[in-house]
């Protein structure tokens, strides 16, 4: 019964959002699991002798992976400033964006796929933390002249709560997680913040963990998107919810044409001026240019199982956020 009403309930929201365009589906690779990792899944490869890109070049399937590490671990230290420098900013927005679409409620529990340096995390984390706090205050107001037990109830409600929120930042790339965890620890982050080596195609956790699935910025460069997809299905709790922030296509050709000149006119020159690699920029723009567009994304997702599947276009479609449901 429980099953039925929350497909039912699923299926009522997807219906009253079709106006709002949809999303698509990937899949990933993972080379080993940290012996510290209790739960490792493995994947027949049957990668050899394929090929698939590295940019705009042309790369054997199982090389792939060894050289996008070897970019994030070049650009880890300087990743975040230059997130600045290259989006003017904007990237900021685009993050509280996706934090708003996604509008969690306090107790949930976040997988941060692709995590990198803990953007998305932290900022679920105050988000929900914020919005406890809010609850808490409307609580408080709707008893203007509260008995002796009414506080002594509101008292033990607050002592027990909810269960904290929970985000666990997991990254392929070690150099990307050290950056996050001084991140946090600068910024005074600790409580209900974990970080996991693990890679996004064989994710090293269970079955039906997680209320939110994220990846920011982080699936076009896995292999295997697919992969990735059916990863995130499988650690989603049924009613979990999928959102990607990626790169995606302009439809504005003004704005393309914009767009382009300054991506690739301007960002790996930025890349060697401030982390001094113009080879690793120079392939993060053309990556952007090999990713499926909004609408064959979207496919992608609804071919892995995910339900009510939508997309939001960002800055003219600079930037969207795809989102879909696990029933």
């Amino acid at each position: 019964m429980a099953a039925s009403i929350r497909t039912l309930a699923l299926r009522t929201f997807c219906d009253s959002t079709r106006n709002i365009q949809h999303v698509s589906r990937s899949r990933v690779k993972h080379s080993c699991c940290p012996a510290w990792v209790t739960v490792c899944r493995g994947y027949s490869d049957g990668t050899e002798g394929k090929s698939t890109h590295f940019g705009f070049e042309t790369v054997p399937e199982e090389e792939k992976a060894e050289r996008v590490y070897k970019v994030f671990e070049s650009v880890a230290g300087k990743y975040d400033v230059m997130n600045d420098a290259m989006s003017l900013g904007i990237h900021r927005l685009w993050k509280d964006s996706l934090l708003h679409v996604m509008n969690p409620q306090p107790g949930l529990r976040l997988l941060d796929t692709a995590g990198g340096t803990g953007d998305i995390s932290f900022r679920f984390l105050e988000y929900t933390r914020s919005m406890h706090e809010r609850q808490q205050r409307q609580k408080a107001r709707s008893s203007q002249t509260p008995s002796w037990r009414d506080l002594a109830d509101h008292y033990a409600t607050n002592q027990t709560g909810l269960p904290p929120s929970r985000a666990v930042v997991c990254d392929i790339n070690k150099e990307m997680l050290k950056v996050g965890k001084q991140r946090a620890e600068k910024a005074g982050i600790s409580t209900g913040l974990s970080w996991v080596v693990g890679d996004a195609e064989e994710l090293p956790f269970d079955d039906d963990q997680f209320d939110i699935y994220t990846i920011a910025f982080g699936i076009r460069n896995v292999t295997h998107i697919e992969q990735v997809l059916q990863e995130a299905v499988r650690v989603l709790k049924p009613g979990g919810r999928f959102l990607c922030l990626e790169f995606s296509k302009v439809s504005n050709p003004v704005l393309a044409r914009l767009y382009d000149a300054y991506s690739f006119q301007m960002i790996p020159v930025l890349g060697e001026v401030i982390a001094g690699d113009w080879k690793s920029y120079q392939y993060l723009v053309e990556s952007i240019r090999k990713f499926p567009d909004q609408e064959t994304f979207k496919e992608m997702i609804e071919d892995a199982g995910f339900f009510c599947v939508q997309y939001f276009n960002l800055t003219g479609g600079i930037v969207s956020i795809h989102s879909g449901f696990k029933l």
